[in-house]
């Protein structure tokens, strides 16, 4: 309180110790002592301070739903104001027809409505009053049709529905096209094993050539001058105008006997048609 109490009189001490508060605040509300000393004694007084507030920051607003049929309530409350506050509901015009509301009710600060009807519509009127001022505040209300809340809560499934779906199959199409390239990958580097390499057409080659040195080894040197010849008599002329001429061997020049006693192998020689095929 410094700076906002003075004494009254300028010199306390000839008996008048009143003091004076300027800027009256909420705060300054209390109880107050005043105590006086005087030989042969000492005598106090205390004294109870109310600091009245006008109504201020008051606001009306509805609470509940103001459709057809529904119940709903009208609600005026202020931030500031001593006690005690009277309450004063009016509806203003062209309508200023109060619905059928009891009279206690316009009087206090809430304000039940039961079974709205479009009658309800219209604005309100709140007074706030006290000792010391007034506040007021305005509250338009508008009763209107029920919403169609089927309506709206079929569509909220359905839109959720369809985002599900949406969403499964965008989930789906991914995983089928990573799967895709998984298995794409595996091909590009999967290893037959399976499948044996192709033979060597000159291992082939090689082989047959062996069996027939090996064939031959064992034959003498008289029988194989005779063999080549035979061999070389059975390739076919490639002068297509020339007759073919039939194939003659040369007569062995060591018995049968003598090759077996020489350890040598028969060998039977294909013989060639008169068209020149082997037979």
């Amino acid at each position: 309180m410094k700076g906002r109490v003075y004494f009254t009189s300028s010199d306390p001490s000839l008996g008048d110790a009143s003091i004076n508060v300027t800027n009256l605040q909420l705060s300054d509300m209390g109880t107050y002592q005043c105590k006086v000393k005087k030989l042969p004694g000492i005598a106090n007084k205390k004294m109870q301070l109310s600091v009245l507030v006008k109504p201020s920051g008051t606001r009306c607003f509805i609470d509940g739903s103001s459709e057809i049929g529904s119940d709903f309530k009208l609600r005026c409350e202020s931030a500031e104001g001593s006690l005690p506050l009277h309450y004063e509901w009016q509806k203003l015009p062209p309508t200023d027809k109060f619905p059928s509301v009891p009279s206690a009710e316009l009087t206090s600060p809430v304000i039940s409505v039961r079974n709205a009807t479009p009658e309800h519509s219209g604005t309100y009127s709140c007074s706030v009053k006290n000792r010391v001022g007034v506040d007021q505040c305005l509250l338009r209300v508008n009763v209107v049709p029920p919403s169609n809340t089927a309506g709206t809560i079929a569509g909220a499934v359905i839109g959720t529905f369809c985002a599900l779906l949406l969403l499964g199959l965008l989930i789906f199409c991914c995983c089928k096209k990573r799967k895709e390239e998984k298995y794409e990958k595996e091909v590009h580097h999967d290893i037959r094993e399976d499948v044996p390499p192709p033979k060597s057409r000159t291992s082939t080659a090689r082989s047959y050539m062996g069996s027939n040195h090996s064939s031959l080894g064992s034959m003498s040197p008289s029988n194989l001058e005779g063999y080549s010849k035979a061999q070389y008599n059975q390739v076919p002329s490639e002068d297509l105008d020339r007759a073919p001429q039939s194939p003659s061997f040369p007569a062995a020049k060591v018995a049968a006997s003598n090759l077996s006693r020489m350890g040598a192998v028969p060998v039977m020689i294909p013989a060639q048609s008169k068209d020149g095929s082997i037979v």
